[in-house]
């Protein structure tokens, strides 16, 4: 579904990723690990298509498309969706303004508005949000914990194929992340999509059980592994796992 071929990114000139490679196929959980500050989140950035993120050398294909010549609307509309460490707020449009629009942008909407307006306060449920959250504006004056829930109101109403998780657990409490985790493995059984986790805590790796781990350091990818490399990581740094080499994962 994804392939990141040897690229490199710069910001404001600095050269935060270089050389940087991974797959992901369809239905394939990826989580990306690293020391703080060495660029995990970027590769999201590049992917929602930030401007900012400045790729000067390498491919990146989306089913078997060219995901670099896409803005953020149509990578959006080609079926990435990214939740981040913090969601921005947008006063002034509704969660249900949004959805509606979004969802008839890109021809998904058959649904009219009672209907519509019925399932998301269902999803709201399942998120242990009040039902009133259909019509606040989007994650304005909203708790950190709130503002990752509402994301996932989101998610479960456009549904995306493909799903970065940026530090999603950041600042989530004990149930909160719970609450949040179990979703997104509804949502995994349910549709199947990709996802790509990038985060460096232990719980949500062992709630949502990566298929492979990938260890960011000096710029690229050093380490690849399966979920036991996160389990060696936690125990002892990012010094010494098991290295799982490019043909392993292939196969």
């Amino acid at each position: 579904m994804l392939e990141i071929k040897d690229v490199t990114v710069k910001v404001q000139e600095k050269t935060i990723l270089e050389h940087f490679n991974m797959k992901i196929a369809t239905g394939e959980i990826h989580a990306l690990m690293g020391p703080n500050g060495a660029g995990k989140s970027t590769i999201s950035k590049v992917l929602m298509r930030d401007e900012s993120y400045k790729v000067v050398s390498g491919t990146i294909t989306y089913n078997k498309e060219d995901l670099l010549a896409m803005d953020t609307t149509e990578v959006a509309k080609k079926g990435l969706f990214m939740v981040s460490q913090n969601p921005m707020e947008v006063a002034g449009i509704t969660n249900a303004e949004m959805i509606r629009t979004a969802l008839n942008d890109q021809g998904k909407n058959t649904l009219n508005i009672l209907e519509l307006n019925r399932k998301m306060v269902a999803i709201c449920e399942e998120l242990q949000l009040p039902a009133n959250f259909v019509h606040r504006e989007i994650n304005y004056n909203m708790s950190g914990g709130e503002k990752k829930k509402n994301e996932l109101l989101h998610l479960w109403m456009l549904e995306p194929n493909f799903i970065i998780l940026d530090e999603i657990d950041s600042g989530l409490d004990v149930d909160a992340l719970k609450i949040v985790a179990d979703s997104i493995q509804k949502y995994y059984q349910k549709f199947h999509p990709s996802i790509l986790i990038i985060t460096h805590q232990k719980r949500l790796l062992e709630l949502l059980k990566p298929d492979y781990v990938h260890i960011l350091k000096n710029k690229q990818i050093e380490k690849t592994g399966n979920y036991e490399l996160a389990e060696n990581i936690f125990k002892s740094g990012f010094s010494g796992a098991h290295v799982m080499s490019e043909s392993d994962q292939d196969a």
